[in-house]
């Protein structure tokens, strides 16, 4: 006798032997039992999820010898016929290749004759969403009044795509993706009827590679064990069709989450340099941060959940490391990824930009941070916006090394220079004068020192942000070009971190008025906002706006003078 494949071989024979269906085998067998038979239904539902399997069932329950039943004898003869698709009353047609009007009109004059020997005639249409719309409207007449003789069961894995005048004249039943958990235990009862060993491991490995689809799990296992003989381990299986192992899966994640770029491009490197497949790669990502949400929403609840005790120590670990505004960016990234990697020419690029991507989704600051930042600012009277603080930076390197000091070299507080300190408001007048919200950069800063052809200005270690948000070769040229107009040409100008002298009061700290106190070095007026038209481009590309842009991620609709 010829070699059956598994999944012939262990195609189910009765409603009983349907896994992960029950939904559908219930109400069947519930309408058999009360005589409640419809003429037409339509089974919908992933591939490999028993479609045609159970409409053949229905057809053996229909004309069993003692029928309709759902318990019909293992040797009834017209079940058996039906089984082996030797039935004359049973005609399983493909609607891919018989999808014209002529087809459906050779089946609709046929179905008028009555059975050969059986009590019904049925019509098994598998992928009926191929049929032709001219084929739909030769069949609707039939379908709706059919000779009591006739049942037609139709089968799809795309019903949005059927006819609603179809649709209508149907009784609709949706097959779901069967659990991984179903699928484990049929896959071990399989295995153990043929001999084959096969660790808990490499049957989870199978069923998650499945996805949902029992038919595809059975068609790797007998492959697997073409492969393997009758010993199958979970690196044969990784091996075999390019999956992660689980932990390599759950390390990657936990790189993403903690912000670790260099960590997350290396073991994705490993991963994509082993062969792993990255669709299935990004599949799997996908998945598991869909699982880390749910298991942070219902705390801890693993109801809506297919994971395996691993999986849950590693959520348990990971749920303290995103919230769901995180949670939901990588999601969106990885997603974007999945829907471009088909037509990706270069997959293992964009998958490794999708992976910086999330990283840097991990680290932003979340809404209400940004909003309660900015309170704080307001309240301070800072005009600079805030930036990401609630997790760490990406580790990754700038491309140049600023021109300030280390943190540890923060200097000792001393009184700022006289020179520098009497010209300190005229300097902050003109650059506002010739940069738009200059003054905003240096509302916290104050005057170190003024000698050997360098000007010195600092920012206590607190204001380290405004700092960065000054430090810039644009801002530095308009502060020398500001010092040139007051007598002092040639300036290098430098910020460093060090801590405000006790007497020194900051600009917003003084009182909001045309002038100020005066200072004890002189300086008697505070610096007015430039009049006339703004500048345009220079306002677009002022550091301190773009900066606002990439915190808030938003875009300049319009330019307005004050």
């Amino acid at each position: 006798m010829s070699y059956q494949v598994i999944a012939r071989k262990y195609r189910p024979q009765r409603f009983a032997d349907v896994v992960g269906q029950e939904h559908v085998t219930t109400t069947l067998g519930n309408a058999i039992a009360s005589g409640r038979i419809a003429h037409a239904y339509l089974f919908a539902g992933p591939r490999g999820t028993g479609k045609t399997t159970i409409a053949r069932i229905f057809a053996k329950c229909l004309n069993a010898t003692n029928g309709p039943s759902v318990d019909f004898p293992e040797d009834d003869e017209r079940c058996q016929e039906i089984a082996e698709g030797r039935s004359l009353d049973v005609l399983e047609i493909d609607g891919a290749s018989n999808r014209g009007i002529d087809q459906i009109r050779e089946l609709r004059d046929t179905v008028n004759y009555a059975p050969a020997a059986a009590r019904f005639k049925v019509y098994i249409i598998d992928e009926v969403h191929m049929l032709t719309k001219e084929a739909f409207n030769a069949l609707l007449k039939t379908l709706e009044e059919p000779p009591e003789h006739v049942k037609f069961m139709f089968a799809t894995t795309e019903p949005e795509q059927v006819l609603a005048t179809i649709l209508s004249r149907c009784q609709r039943f949706d097959l779901r993706r069967i659990p991984a958990a179903k699928i484990v235990t049929h896959l071990a009862e399989i295995a153990a009827q043929e001999k084959v060993k096969i660790d808990e491991p490499a049957l989870h490995a199978i069923a998650r590679g499945a996805d949902g689809g029992m038919r595809d799990a059975e068609s790797t296992l007998d492959q697997l064990i073409s492969f393997c003989g009758d010993n199958i381990t979970e690196n044969d299986v990784l091996s075999m069709f390019g999956l992660a192992a689980q932990g390599q899966l759950l390390g990657l994640a936990e790189s993403v989450l903690k912000g670790e770029t260099e960590d997350a491009l290396r073991q994705f490197n490993e991963l994509a340099g082993s062969g792993k497949d990255l669709r299935r790669l990004v599949s799997d990502l996908l998945n598991h941060f869909r699982n880390l949400m749910v298991f942070s929403i219902s705390q801890g609840n693993t109801s809506l959940l297919e994971i395996t005790e691993a999986e849950k120590t590693a959520l348990e670990t990971q749920t303290q490391l995103a919230d769901m505004d995180a949670l939901g960016r990588i999601l969106e990234v990885l997603t974007d990824c999945e829907l471009r990697l088909r037509d990706a020419a270069s997959k293992k690029i964009l998958v490794e930009v999708s992976l910086l991507k999330a990283v840097q989704a991990a680290g932003a600051m979340s809404l209400d941070d940004l909003l309660d930042r900015l309170q704080e600012l307001r309240a301070q009277g800072s005009t600079t916006p805030p930036q990401a603080q609630a997790r760490p930076k990406p580790q990754t390197q700038p491309a140049h090394k600023p021109k300030t000091e280390p943190v540890s070299q923060t200097q000792t507080a001393t009184t700022p220079a006289g020179d520098l300190a009497a010209l300190w408001p005229e300097l902050v007048r003109r650059a506002g004068e010739l940069q738009p919200f200059a003054a905003g950069y240096l509302t916290e800063a104050h005057p170190v020192s003024l000698d050997n052809g360098k000007a010195t200005i600092g920012f206590a270690p607190e204001f380290a942000d405004q700092m960065d948000l000054a430090d810039n070769p644009k801002f530095q040229r308009t502060l020398a070009k500001s010092l040139e107009q007051m007598g002092h040409p040639g300036l290098e100008i430098q910020f460093v971190r060090a801590d405000r002298p006790a007497d020194w009061e900051s600009l917003s700290t003084q009182p909001a008025s045309t002038s100020a106190e005066p200072h004890e070095s002189g300086a008697s007026t505070t610096p007015k906002p430039p009049e006339g038209p703004v500048d345009t481009d220079e306002f677009k590309n002022d550091p301190l706006i773009q900066k606002a842009l990439e915190v808030f991620k938003g875009q300049i609709v319009d330019v307005r003078s004050p």
